[in-house]
């Protein structure tokens, strides 16, 4: 299992605990992290799943892909250096105690 913290815009926080191998989206929806709304499931074709993970985490991640980036521009909340969608975010041991940001909101 890996420790996962998010941080909402409000500054309250959830932590889970998930095994690995899956995508971070999906790890948030199984546990009801309020915030990550994945409307289209991880299928890259939306950006509700929108997240800010921030140095030192953002280095460990393998870089977005250009359709990641693109969907990003209709984020509803600003992008920012370390701005992904989560379900492209594959979590693995590397990745145990991973402090993900939400956006203020998906719309």
């Amino acid at each position: 299992m890996i420790q996962i913290r998010f941080i909402r815009a409000d500054g309250t926080e959830q932590t889970i605990q998930t095994p690995p191998g899956q995508s971070l989206m999906k790890a948030a929806v199984d546990a009801d992290v309020k915030g990550i709304d994945a409307d289209c499931g991880g299928s890259l074709t939306c950006a509700t799943c929108h997240v800010m993970i921030d140095a030192p985490w953002a280095g460990q991640l393998s870089p977005a892909i250009p359709d990641e980036c693109d969907m990003l521009d209709f984020a509803a909340s600003p992008v920012e250096p370390g701005s992904r969608l989560s379900c492209q975010i594959q979590l693995t041991p590397a990745l145990d105690g991973l402090v993900v940001r939400l956006p203020a909101s998906q719309y």
